[in-house]
């Protein structure tokens, strides 16, 4: 192995050296631990070192790294300290994560690192949102983030790769080819003769280096975060290694050849560099040796401490309150003049105000530019707050939603607007997982609001008509939104955009030009979480929302002969509890109606919280009526049919009759 020192001095390369051995000698503990059960899992970086120490050292401490779960020398290069790493790999409440996650699947923003999620693709796409606030900043930084070769099979690669691309993003992609993604070697995973080879797929430039080689990786890492910032662009970086232990100790080892390890125990990066040290002379044998005793004697204190922390203190309500970061701001009430709008111009107006009051508000979407998106929502937007604000962005949900998150990580909002709500398919993992789960993992907010068009009745077919709200319903950490007046769609969406968790913002289609109403032309908040009581009524109370609403007020208004209540939900995640609960005590009898089929749906829910908490109240069971449990229909007559509204004077019979 080929050593070239350049122009590094002596005192630089005892530091590299002594970064290269710490986290493998932290490693032989923790395998040492892991046997005694004081730690439960470990995912061995062991012959891999020199990748996540050359990156590292090569890189400003104030630049991100999105590292993987055998990158260990990232944290330590980044001087984490060795006892609450410990906490954290024990889950101990001391932690960085307070026990909520294990081993490195966690961040923190101090070191500027960003923890990964077990599906590993996702995190690419966080790379390039923290390069899109660098570039928008003028600052002069770049991105890493790694990958194995087996998450280059994933479409998260290929989105993030070209999203970086399209928008000359300093990222820089690192691939750890070691050989295996778990058992699954490279000749089942690929077919070209390297992965850098992908790089020219992208119209970027890439280079294969020797992973084991820490002088190879600095001096690389060095070169391209030269490359990438004066030529603004992204540049893909494959290291050829091999892990000398499995894909987690308790997978062992037995697929792999016996003959890799003894060829590449040849190349063991520490080995190798000791004896260029000692060849040139940088340091003694004694030296060395005084070098690992410090290293043990550091690990060793280190270990006293982290094994010494607090033991778990269980606190439920301490669990429930960080599912969510505190917004700390209080609603701002409409004041002054109203004017008649529609739906869809008072969620334009709501969108502009907070574009001119937040400098750092980034919106993305496809089409949302020049062409103001499919429903002319962001029309005239490009001209007044530029391209830079407004972007146009390639079809690719999942790497631009993973760029939000990343955003918000420097403290920008965004809002992205789905072309259609079902196509928030293709970015599911990045909401559900990332988005989602990142608060209570390790306190990072995410001010991201997604804008979700939806619904049928207007023969658009099964996809582009469904109204899929219960999908994220069911998921801790996001807030669901589903304003059915104007007055609340600009409001709601204020509100959204305010708020630094994560929200999927519903906005039914068929609502957008069909209806109008006074909405306050200054900037004002409506309140998250909080439902709206439509109409009073005696007989029965139809609790429902979005499209909902208009067919319950439509119907109230051709039976005078009935008294209906209706309360308008507005918001799903949170549900109004409260307001629920006072429905129910109004009449006694309540009716639960939504488009969204009827199997699993958020009436559902609500049903069950109904008959669990308001049992004493009810006059009669809790009817839910909803759409049919199959897709959307093209065909208007059958969607009229699939519609819950075809079911809704049935339904109230029905409930009139207990």
């Amino acid at each position: 192995m080929h050593f070239d020192s350049k122009d590094l001095t002596h005192d630089q390369l005892v530091h590299f050296y002594r970064s290269l051995l710490l986290p493998r000698m932290i490693e032989e503990k923790m395998l040492v631990l892991l046997r005694q059960g004081k730690i439960s899992k470990w995912f061995s970086g062991i012959g891999q070192e020199a990748i996540a120490v050359g990156v590292t050292q090569a890189l400003d401490e104030d630049e991100w790294i999105l590292p993987l779960h055998r990158n260990l020398g990232v944290f330590t290069s980044r001087h984490m300290p060795l006892h609450k790493l410990l906490m954290q790999w024990q889950g101990n409440q001391s932690g960085y994560s307070k026990g909520r996650e294990r081993s490195f699947h966690f961040g923190n923003a101090q070191h500027h690192i960003c923890g990964m999620i077990s599906h590993l693709g996702p995190q690419l796409g966080i790379a390039d949102g923290i390069a899109l606030a660098h570039k928008l900043r003028k600052e002069n930084k770049v991105v890493v983030v790694f990958t194995g070769e087996g998450g280059t099979s994933e479409g998260d690669f290929h989105e993030a790769v070209n999203v970086a691309a399209v928008w000359d993003l300093p990222v820089i992609f690192v691939i750890e080819n070691n050989g295996y993604a778990l058992s699954t070697p490279v000749h089942e995973q690929y077919r070209c003769e390297a992965l850098v080879e992908k790089a020219r797929g992208y119209g970027i430039d890439g280079v294969k280096i020797d992973g084991n080689n820490i002088l190879s990786v600095y001096d690389t890492i060095k070169g391209v975060k030269k490359y990438c910032l004066e030529n603004h662009r992204p540049y893909l970086v494959e290291c050829a290694t091999f892990r000398m232990r499995g894909h987690e100790e308790a997978s062992g080892t037995k697929y792999v050849p016996q003959y890799l390890f003894e060829v590449w125990e040849m190349k063991d990066p520490i080995k190798n560099f000791e004896k260029f040290l000692l060849s040139k002379h940088v340091l003694s044998q004694e030296v060395m040796d005084s070098i690992h005793q410090d290293l043990k004697d550091y690990i060793d204190v280190e270990c006293t401490i982290g094994f010494n922390a607090k033991p778990m203190m269980v606190d439920t309500g301490r669990e429930l309150q960080d599912v969510y970061a505190p917004s700390g701001v209080a609603v701002q009430e409409p004041v002054g003049s109203v004017s008649n709008h529609r739906f869809i111009d008072a969620i334009k107006d709501g969108l502009r105000q907070s574009m001119q009051r937040h400098d750092d508000l980034i919106l993305m979407g496809q089409d949302i530019a020049e062409y103001g998106g499919v429903f002319k929502i962001t029309e005239g937007f490009l001209d007044e707050f530029g391209k830079e604000r407004v972007r146009n962005t390639p079809l690719c949900e999942s790497a631009i939603i993973g760029a939000s998150l990343g955003l918000s990580l420097q403290g920008f909002r965004s809002m992205i607007e789905m072309q259609f709500a079902d196509f928030v398919t293709m970015g599911f993992t990045q909401i559900v997982n990332n988005l989602a789960k990142i608060h209570y993992r390790w306190g990072q907010p995410a001010n991201v609001v997604i804008r979700m068009p939806c619904g049928a009745g207007v023969g658009a077919g099964p996809f582009h008509s469904q109204t899929n709200e219960a999908w994220f319903v069911h998921t801790p950490g996001l807030k669901v939104v589903y304003p059915s007046t104007p007055a609340d769609a600009k409001g709601l969406l204020i509100a959204a955009i305010n708020d630094p968790n994560p929200v999927l913002f519903f906005e039914h289609k068929a609502l957008y030009r069909s209806v109008s109403g006074d909405v306050p032309d200054g900037y004002y908040e409506t309140e998250i979480g909080k439902a709206r009581h439509v109409r009073s009524g005696d007989d029965i109370s139809i609790i429902t929302y979005g499209q909902g609403v208009i067919w319950a007020e439509e119907y109230a208004a051709a039976h005078p002969e009935i008294s209906i209540d209706i309360l308008d939900l507005r918001t799903l995640l949170p549900l109004d509890y409260e307001a629920i609960r006072a429905a129910v005590s109004r009449t006694g009898r309540v009716l639960v109606l939504h488009e969204d089929t009827l199997t699993g749906g958020i009436g559902g829910e609500v049903a069950a919280w109904i008959g669990e908490h308001c049992f004493e109240l009810l006059d009669a069971p809790v009817v839910r009526c909803a759409s049919l449990d199959t897709p959307v229909p093209f065909n208007l007559e059958l969607e009229n049919n699939f519609l819950a509204k075809s079911r809704l004077p049935e339904a109230v019979k029905r409930l009139l009759r207990y």
